[in-house]
This record gives C-alpha cells, structure tokens and sequence, in this order.
C-alpha cells in the first residue's frame, strides 16, 4: 500500500509539472493528499470487479495497478495512452486492471455502476462495481436515484464517497447543513461506514467489510472517507480553487495527516521499514516514473485518420 501511494503521488506531481509546462493541454485534477482513499478501497477488489471514476480518478486508476506509461500517454493525448489519446486525463479506461471509465461528469458514472452491479448479480460469480464519486456529487439527484435503485435490487455496488469537504471552491458548511454524507445511505437502508481518509489501513478495513458483505449477498454498501485534496480544484496550484483560496491553517493542518507520512511511520514503529529501505523505494518509483513521463513526451499523437476510429460500435479503446 505503501509503495501504491507513493506511485499515485509521484505520477501526480509530475501530472501538475506537465500542466505548468504546457506539455499536459487537458484539465488536470490532482488527487494529491487523498491517495489513501483509492488505495484503501482497492485492496480487496479483483480484476473481474468493475469499477468507476469521476473526474479526479488518476488514483482509482492507478491504485488498481493501472500501467503508469499509459496513464500519462494519455494526459500528454498520446496514441499509447489508456483511451488512445482521445480522452486526457478525465476519461481513463483500464480494463484488464478492471476500470471501466471515468467521465468529467459529475455523478454520471454512479448509475452506470448500479448498472454493472446488477449485471454482476446476474452473472453470479461474486464480482462487484464501485462507484467513485465526491461531496459535491452527492448533491446530484443521480445519485440518489441510483441508491434508491441499487437498494430496491440489492445490486452489490459499493457507494465510495471521497469527501475531501469541498466542491469546487465551495466548502461543505456553504452547501450542506451537515459534513457527512453518509447520512444520505441511511435514507435508502444502505449500511455505511465512515472512516478517516487519511488512513489507509482504516480505508483497507472498511473495503474488507463492505466488500465482503456484498459478494456475501448483502447488497450495496456505502464508504465515506473524510480525507482533503492538497491541490485546487483542477491544476497544479497549491490552493487556489477556481480564484477562492483555502484557509492556509486548514491545508497546514491537513498536511500534517498526510496518508503516506502516517503509514510510513506505521510500519517503522512496528519494525517493518527502516529510513533505508524507504528511501530505496522512493528514488526507485521516481526514477521509474520520471523514466515513464519522458517516454510520454516523445511517444506519438493520434494521426488524422484516428478521428472516426472510436466513433462506431467495434472500435473501443
């Protein structure tokens, strides 16, 4: 987990230095301070799952063990990238790691969930859907009606809310009258959990759980992970979000709780990493990743005749 976390934060900081440049010509949002979320999740689920994104799913992609080349192939709208260079960096597509899609929509990728779900039910193998989305995107009435149905049906979909307590540039005091969204599962029957977002050793046992429960047959789950994006809203800025800026104290204070810093102390104070071998694993996922995004830079655009490949049915990415 450790190591997943640090991929996802590399890849990221190097995603925000491609956007400065100029290299990276989509809108990019970075999911930087929030990894352990994605990666929490995605320890108990298998490549038959299916699972879906949101406009900031850099992290579900990758956290499921999603190629790092194709990822940024992608951003930087190379042929090589994960949706042939046609997509950038809000439509991923992975399916052999069993990422079924992310959409700048906001909410449009929970009912398509549900929907797999179901599928998935029918199937009767004891696969799963997840479905990523935020604080904001529980505000869309999709949302809601796809928690109505996924309970009616007891589709085993798995509501994962990250509610980094922003949408956009507006805090969730400004929108709600209160900070947990889970409250909305209670509504429909749905049992959730509610844990620190910031701790992935939380995430990964609430994933265990609920998981569990739904290829046991117990119908849709929701997850809250209360965790806090370090970036704006979109791009590399540090805080900026879409011209309002964060209370510095609140993204001080939330750096202090940072997913990867608290896991690394973790394992160190149970004996399991040393300084050594922490820093080995650092330089070797940044030389790997640096590698990864020179590559990028010098792999090829789409050509001309591209432009119609993906728009009939029997030419998917």
């Amino acid at each position: 987990m450790l190591a997943s976390m640090l991929r996802i934060r590399t890849v990221e900081e190097h995603v925000g230095d491609l956007a400065l440049s100029g290299d990276a010509r989509c809108p990019c949002h970075l999911a930087i301070g929030q990894e352990a979320a994605a990666v929490g999740v995605s320890q108990y689920l298998r490549a038959s799952d299916r699972v879906f994104g949101a406009h900031r799913s850099h992290s579900h992609y990758l956290a499921l063990g999603g190629d790092v080349q194709a990822l940024l192939d992608e951003i930087l709208g190379k042929v090589t990238g994960t949706s042939k260079g046609m997509g950038g960096s809000m439509h991923l597509y992975g399916e052999p790691v069993g990422f079924k899609g992310s959409v700048p929509i906001v909410a449009g990728t929970v009912p398509l969930a549900v929907g797999a779900a179901m599928a998935a039910r029918m199937d009767g193998k004891g696969d799963v859907a997840v479905a990523y989305f935020g604080d904001g995107a529980a505000e869309e009435g999709v949302v809601h009606e796809s928690m109505n149905l996924a309970a009616r049906y007891r589709a085993p979909v798995l509501f994962a809310c990250e509610n980094n307590l922003y949408s956009s540039h507006l805090d969730i005091a400004q929108r709600q009258p209160s900070d947990r969204i889970s409250r909305y599962a209670e509504a429909h029957r749905i049992p959730s959990l509610v844990v620190d977002g910031n701790d992935v050793l939380a995430v990964a046992d609430a994933s265990r759980e609920l998981v569990g429960r739904m290829r046991a047959g117990e119908g849709p789950m929701f997850l809250e992970a209360v965790t806090y994006r370090w970036r704006g809203h979109v791009g590399p800025d540090v805080n900026i979000d879409v011209g309002l800026r964060r209370r510095e104290s609140d993204v001080l204070a939330w750096r202090q709780r940072d997913p990867i810093r608290r896991l690394r102390d973790a394992l160190s104070v149970a004996g399991l990493l040393d300084d050594a071998a922490y820093q080995g694993l650092v330089e070797g996922i940044g030389e790997a990743v640096a590698a990864a995004v020179d590559r990028a830079k010098q792999a090829a655009y789409p050509g001309d005749s591209a432009l119609l490949d993906l728009v009939y049915r029997g030419g998917h990415a």
